[in-house]
């Protein structure tokens, strides 16, 4: 009996974990100043691509030429420094970054599409216009998160959030960028596959196999990939390598493509309505405020991902709450200065914490001042912002899988062996794929969406919300884990709900306080309770 027994605990399954282990520097340790200054700087060049790559889909569009993308940058960097800040001091204060979204791009190019600039021939006028236009629906849409979230509506739903629940969101708001990373980076399969592959030796074979200074692959594999790269592709494109290559391959390849250093100022404060007075259209804005919705709910799920990755429990609604108000106030400043696109959580940034095993503040605080100081040196900043898109795409495919991973792992907290649980798990992670992209394919065919009336804002309010796979999951696993035997008690067990039940009020465990308390005293000034 003795045998059997031993032999039972042998293949017991491993223990649940509400702080995740082997985490280096969790959320209160901060790392060393020079090591610190270091992950902060990989933490700046981590959020480039998305920050560059955006603007690219869209100032061109808009009329605008290489100096307006780079001042479109530069602003971007800027704004983005200044929400990281507010969110690690005033928001969640968990170590996230505060950067573009994808989310945002459908309502914008909607925008820039619309009849009424259709007459403007100058390009540039065409540009002033759609940026006003833009700047207008992103201060109205800011609205919508500075009420959710200061006003307490976005904390009342995080209390009906279980584990089962949030194993899709967070899973999505990795999975359902995949479109941003290996299709990037195989547009330039010179750069892209041997950054991936140089990536992944780096950060996962070579520390296992270096027992002294194994740390600086552990921590800093970002940096030492991007600089190997970027290199051999500078090399390539000084030699001729791309000369006779097709201007697609050259936009991809080229270390010189973007036209962004030479477009730069040497020094250039962004500063409030630079392109003017932002202009306000009803439809635009509730088009805009339908991506900040999506955007709400992606960053949900990068929050709770960072939250898990950064060695801290489970954030308390009223944390949650208190975030969302500042990312609100995030897309308010985005607006005002004219970044052409809204604010939220940068996943690749909360992938990286799992990557260097360090959720720290400190080193994401480093970051934002490093975003700051190089978006006001221009040059500089366009400089490093100048780094191939497909090398950013390579590091996404593993940033973005670490989010996706640290979602399924809250499967930990649910009963696996109920058919209920798998049925909820199954059926919003299916439909989280598949209606997106019957969204993208109907829209690649027939030039709109499956909603097509004559109300554009409409169309506009439902091809956003069900394009985004992280949102289609949410509401889908959200109404079913709600509702499906909600009172039973073993349901109330399989769902996993009474591992987080304790960190529904913010005092209930001292973590919360230690974690999430504002520093200064400033509770008494932004309460969470």
């Amino acid at each position: 009996m003795a045998e059997v027994a031993a032999k039972v605990d042998e293949l017991a399954p491993f223990p649940v974990k509400e702080q995740l282990p082997g985490i280096a520097y969790c959320l209160t340790s901060p790392p060393p100043w020079p090591e610190a200054v270091l992950l902060g700087f990989q933490n700046y060049l981590v959020m480039l691509g998305t920050t560059v790559l955006i603007p690219t889909i869209l100032v061109q569009q808009m009329g605008g030429g290489h100096e307006e993308k780079a001042r479109v940058i530069q602003t971007i960097l800027f704004v983005a420094g200044i929400n990281t800040l507010l969110q690690s001091w005033l928001g969640t204060r968990l170590p996230v970054v505060i950067g573009g979204s994808f989310t945002y791009i459908l309502p914008t190019a909607s925008i820039i599409l619309s009849e009424r600039f259709a007459d403007i021939v100058d390009p540039y006028e065409r540009f002033v216009h759609t940026m006003r236009a833009i700047q207008g629906a992103l201060i109205a849409a800011s609205s919508f998160q500075i009420i959710a979230g200061f006003c307490g509506v976005w904390r009342i739903s995080i209390r009906f959030l279980s584990p089962l629940a949030a194993v899709p969101i967070v899973t999505f708001a990795g999975l359902g960028l995949f479109n941003f990373g290996f299709p990037i980076a195989a547009k330039c399969v010179e750069i892209g596959l041997p950054a991936l592959l140089l990536f992944v030796v780096l950060s996962q074979y070579v520390p296992p196999a270096i027992s002294q200074r194994r740390l600086i692959f552990d921590r800093f594999s970002v940096i030492f990939t991007v600089s190997i790269i970027w290199l051999s592709a500078h090399i390539l494109t000084v030699s001729g390598a791309y000369k006779h290559s097709s201007p697609t391959t050259q936009f991809s390849c080229r270390t010189d493509r973007a036209g962004l250093i030479g477009a730069s100022p040497w020094i250039r404060i962004p500063y409030p309505f630079q392109w003017g007075a932002p202009t306000f259209n009803v439809g635009d804005a509730f088009a805009m405020m339908a991506a900040s919705f999506a955007s709400c709910v992606e960053s949900t799920g990068a929050m709770v991902a960072a939250s898990r990755l950064s060695s801290s429990t489970f954030v308390p609604p009223s944390v949650f709450s208190r975030g969302v108000g500042w990312q609100g106030v995030g897309i308010l400043l985005g607006g005002m200065f004219g970044t052409a696109n809204g604010s939220a959580t940068s996943i690749e940034n909360v992938g990286l914490l799992g990557l260097t095993r360090v959720g720290s503040r400190r080193a994401v605080e480093l970051s934002a001042f490093f975003m700051i100081f190089f978006s006001t040196l221009g040059k500089f900043g366009s400089l490093i912002a100048s780094i191939p898109l497909p090398l950013a795409a390579a590091l996404n495919c593993v940033l973005f899988g670490y989010v996706a991973a640290a979602g399924l792992g809250f499967l930990q907290f649910c009963n696996l062996n109920s058919l209920r649980t798998l049925f909820v798990l199954g059926f919003s992670l299916f439909f989280g794929l598949s209606i997106p992209e019957y969204f993208k394919e109907f829209h690649a065919v027939s030039g709109y969406g499956p909603v097509h009336t004559r109300a554009r804002a409409f169309n506009d309010i439902v091809d956003v919300i069900f394009s985004s796979p992280a949102t289609v999951a949410a509401m889908v696993a959200y109404f079913l884990d709600s509702t499906l035997l909600r009172t039973d008690a073993e349901t109330r067990t399989d769902r996993g709900w009474q591992w987080w039940e304790k960190f529904r009020s913010f005092k209930t465990d001292t973590r919360s306080e230690e974690f999430y308390s504002l520093p200064f005293n400033l509770d008494k000034f932004f309460p969470s309770v």
